[in-house]
């Protein structure tokens, strides 16, 4: 695969073997990743880059399930939206076709760790 800025184009005649987020999502996730983490509330991330999905989770300790994970699946774009907010328990929160959307629950829960 050949990389240019924060597109993956791959070879002709070749499909991307993974997912990805472009700059613009990931900026706008670990914007609100570090936000967290100043609030308190996060403490350490994981990335997954699969063939299918890309996902992005937050735990507020290392050693305990993410508090929030978000997931990106381009297959789901034309249906209910390729962008799924996924809770502590594995519960979808909230589907999408924007990320900014979709990370609605974060922020509100963001602004009230801020205001306590």
């Amino acid at each position: 695969m050949n990389f240019f800025g924060d597109t993956v184009v791959a070879f002709p005649g070749r499909q991307p073997l993974q997912v990805g987020f472009t700059r613009e999502e990931l900026t706008r996730i670990l914007d609100l990743y570090g936000r967290m983490v100043a609030a308190g509330q996060w403490r350490d991330y994981a990335m997954d880059f699969a063939r299918d999905a890309a996902s992005f989770a937050a735990f507020r300790r290392t050693a305990e399930r993410p508090q929030a994970r978000i997931e990106k699946r381009p297959a789901l774009r034309n249906r209910q939206g390729m962008w799924t907010l996924f809770g502590e328990h594995g519960q979808i929160l909230k589907r999408g076709h924007e990320l900014v959307g979709v990370l609605a629950p974060m922020e509100r829960r963001l602004v009230k760790a801020v205001d306590e």
